[in-house]
C-alpha cells in the first residue's frame, strides 16, 4: 500500500490482513463466543470477514451478533437459494478459519464429508484453512480424535491451531481449550504474510540478518523444572518461561516447525507451536531425546532456554515429611546437564545449539561466564544475562556470546529480544 492510499475506516495500521477476504466458520461449541471477539480483531486489522455457522453454533452465538460484527449475511444452509454458495464462498476466500472446531467437525473434515455449509466450503477451498479445535480434554485425547487429527495434519494447506492446555467449560483442566482470539489473529496474520520474518526492535535488530525458518525444525525448552521432595513440597527456581515461549512464538512466525518443551508454567501455547509439558529434569531429558529423534539429527536447532534444576532429592518421600525440632537434612544428587549431553553427542554441527546462562555476574564477568559455558557445553552460542534482568520481569537485557563475538540484546521486551535471537538463529542456519 502506498503512502497516498487510505486505510479502511477503523484500521489502525498496515497489516497483512488489509484487503484480505476471510471466511470464519463457527461450529457448535460453548467456546463459540471467542469467534465474535476474533471477528472484531480481524475487522480492525483491515480484513473483510464473512461468517458461516452450523445450526448448533447458533445455539451458542447469535447469528445476528456475527452479522452485526461482519456487516454481512451469515451463511448457514448449504441448500438455501440459487447457485452453489459453498463453491463461490471458497473461491472468494483468501483464508478460511474454523473457530471453534468440535470433535464431530474434525471427524467429518478428516473423512471428506461435505454435508453442511462448512465442510462443503472447505472441500472446495484452494486457500489456506486454519482449524482451531475446542472440546473436553477427554474427547481431544481419544484415539479416534487423534487419528482424525493426524489425517488433517497430513494436508498441505490445512493447519491446526491448538488446542491449548487450560480450564475448559466444565472447570476441568487439560488440553482442549480454544486458543485466545489474540493468538488466533497472530496465526492468521502469519499465514497471510507469505513467510514474513522480521525483528520487532531491540539493540540487535538494526544489524541482525533476518531470514525465514521455513522447513526448519526448531526445539525450544522453557520454564523451570520441579523436583518433588514429597507429595506437597518440591525444589524449583524463579523461571517464568516467558523468554522461551517468546522465542518459540517468534520462530513459528518465521515459518519454523517448533516443538516447545515446557516446565510447569501457566502460559498459553503460542500459535503454530507443538507443546510438550514436563515436570522434572528427567522428564525434560526424555522429551528432548524424543524431540531430537535420531541421535541429535532430528532438529535443525535446539534453544535451551529452560532453567533446569541442577539437583534432585536422592529419594522422594511417598508421604509428607513431618516437622520436628531437629534440623532437616536433604540428600541431593545432580541432575543430568541436558545441553552438555546434546553437545557431547552431536556429530558435526547439527543441531545448532544455543544455550542460556543466568548468572549473578554483570559486565565483563557476565561475558566471561557465558564464554566458559560455551566451551564447557560444546555449544555454538550462549545468551548470558544477569538474574536481576531476567527473572520475574517482562523486560530483559542480555549478551549473545559466540566463539568470535559478543552482541548486546535489549534492553527491551522479552518478545523483542526473542525476535533478535531468532533473527540470529535464522542467519546461522542460512549460512550452514
Amino acid at each position: 500500500m502506498s503512502s497516498s492510499e487510505k486505510l479502511p475506516e477503523g484500521v489502525l495500521a498496515v497489516t497483512p490482513l488489509v484487503g484480505k477476504r476471510i471466511t470464519l466458520c463457527v461450529s457448535g461449541s460453548i467456546a463459540a463466543y471467542k469467534a465474535a471477539l476474533l471477528v472484531r480483531l480481524l475487522v480492525r486489522a483491515g480484513a473483510s470477514v464473512e461468517g458461516v455457522m452450523t445450526r448448533s453454533a447458533q445455539r451458542f452465538l447469535g447469528r445476528a451478533t456475527l452479522e452485526g460484527l461482519t456487516g454481512r449475511p451469515v451463511q448457514t444452509d448449504l441448500f438455501h437459494g440459487p447457485g452453489e454458495p459453498h463453491v463461490e464462498l471458497a473461491q472468494r476466500s483468501d483464508l478460511i478459519a474454523i473457530v471453534p472446531a468440535t470433535a464431530d467437525l474434525l471427524a467429518r473434515l478428516a473423512h471428506g464429508r461435505a454435508d453442511d455449509m462448512i465442510t462443503a466450503t472447505v472441500s472446495c477451498a484452494r486457500c489456506p484453512v486454519l482449524i482451531a479445535p475446542a472440546m473436553h480434554p477427554n474427547m481431544w485425547a481419544h484415539a479416534l480424535t487423534q487419528a482424525n487429527v493426524e489425517r488433517i495434519r497430513s494436508l498441505t494447506d490445512w493447519r491446526l491451531l491448538g488446542p491449548a492446555l487450560g480450564e475448559v467449560a466444565s472447570g476441568e483442566v487439560g488440553i482442549g481449550r480454544l486458543l485466545e482470539p489474540e493468538q488466533l489473529l497472530e496465526a492468521i496474520e502469519q499465514e497471510l504474510s507469505t513467510g514474513r520474518c522480521s525483528a520487532s526492535g531491540g539493540a540487535a535488530s538494526s544489524t541482525a540478518v533476518v531470514s525465514s525458518l521455513a522447513g526448519r525444525k526448531i526445539v525450544v525448552t522453557a520454564g523451570p523444572t520441579v523436583e518433588d521432595l514429597d507429595p506437597v513440597r518440591f525444589l524449583t527456581n524463579r523461571s517464568s518461561g516467558k523468554m522461551g515461549f517468546a522465542i518459540a512464538a517468534s520462530a513459528a512466525r518465521c515459518g519454523g516447525q517448533v516443538t516447545l518443551i515446557a516446565g510447569p508454567v501457566t502460559l498459553p501455547t503460542p500459535a503454530g507451536v507443538q507443546r510438550v509439558d514436563v515436570r522434572s529434569a528427567l522428564e525434560m531429558q526424555a522429551a528432548l531425546h524424543q524431540a531430537l529423534a535420531a541421535g541429535t539429527g532430528g532438529a535443525d536447532a535446539l534453544v535451551m532456554c529452560a532453567a533446569v534444576s541442577d539437583y534432585r532429592p536422592r529419594q522422594r518421600s511417598s508421604s509428607k515429611l513431618k516437622r520436628s525440632a531437629a534440623p532437616l537434612q536433604l540428600d541431593l544428587e545432580p541432575n543430568p546437564d541436558l545441553l552438555a549431553e546434546v553437545g557431547a553427542a552431536r556429530v558435526g554441527r547439527k543441531p545448532f545449539l544455543l544455550g542460556f546462562a543466568v548468572e549473578t555476574a554483570q559486565g565483563d564477568q557476565l561475558v566471561t561466564a557465558g564464554r566458559d559455558k560455551l566451551v564447557q557445553k560444546r555449544v555454538d552460542a550462549i545468551v548470558a544475562n544477569s538474574a536481576q534482568d531476567a527473572l520475574g520481569t517482562d523486560e530483559t537485557r542480555a549478551i549473545l556470546v559466540t566463539a568470535a563475538s559478543q552482541q548486546p540484546l535489549g534492553p527491551g521486551s522479552k518478545a523483542a529480544v526473542a525476535d533478535d535471537i531468532v533473527a540470529f538463529l535464522s542467519a546461522q542456519l542460512s549460512q550452514k
